[in-house]
């Protein structure tokens, strides 16, 4: 970030940068996988399931899982250069069909219920964010105005700034431009939105991909 011409606007990734995703939904998983198995109607459950459910690594299976978020929002990105008339398939719709898919491959269907599976997915809108973020940015935000630009949807992004105490002025998604970082389209959309122009914007960001796909569309940025 220049000092003699800093920017207007700092813009934020969520995920990783400001919230600690990997503790958050490793403990929803464990805690609600044992709340499953020591529930009264366990005993239905298939014995492979409980078997699997009672050795599987929760954090290797919330990795998996975020895994599948990466590749999910990169072949959006390199598939929406220009504005499309089509709707983007939601994080959170992702978030739930790729859960049930991976319970599928290790050999876990039928440890929750659909609804379960809803709420369990929904993790994503509360997670906890590391000890300094929300101290941080009530300083930032006096001198800087504060937005998102996550690849989350609307929604989590709102929920996630309530959850964590997160003085955003502006809410901004992936969502708001058709396509999912790193297209420049979010960039580019989002100094647009602000009535800025992209030197005036930077991206505060803890991945060095998202921080080199906004350096190209002219952002400053901070790691």
């Amino acid at each position: 970030m220049s000092t003699i011409n800093p920017p207007k606007a700092l813009l934020f990734d969520v995920f990783g940068t400001l919230v600690d995703w990997r503790t958050t939904v490793s403990y929803t998983l464990s805690t609600q996988a044992a709340v499953a198995l020591n529930s009264s109607s366990s005993a239905s459950l298939p014995p492979a399931v409980r078997l699997f459910a009672s050795t599987v690594s929760w954090p290797d299976f919330a990795q998996e899982w975020r895994d599948t978020y990466k590749i999910f929002t990169i072949s959006h990105s390199s598939s929406h250069t220009s504005k499309s008339k089509h709707a983007l398939k939601s994080v959170d719709q992702h978030h739930y069909d790729s859960l049930v898919r991976l319970l599928a491959d290790h050999n876990l269907t039928g440890l929750w219920s659909p609804d379960q599976l809803h709420s369990i997915a929904r993790i994503w809108h509360f997670l906890d964010p590391w000890s300094d973020t929300s101290p941080a940015l009530h300083d930032l935000s006096k001198s800087f105005v504060l937005c998102t630009l996550s690849n989350g949807n609307v929604s989590m992004l709102r929920d996630l700034a309530a959850h964590a105490d997160l003085p955003f002025s502006r809410i901004l998604s992936s969502e708001h431009f058709g396509a999912y970082k790193p297209s420049p389209l979010v960039y580019n959309g989002a100094a647009e939105h602000l009535g800025l122009r992209a030197e005036q914007c930077a991206l505060v960001a803890a991945h060095l991909g998202d921080l080199k796909a906004a350096k190209e569309c002219g952002y400053q940025t901070i790691y």
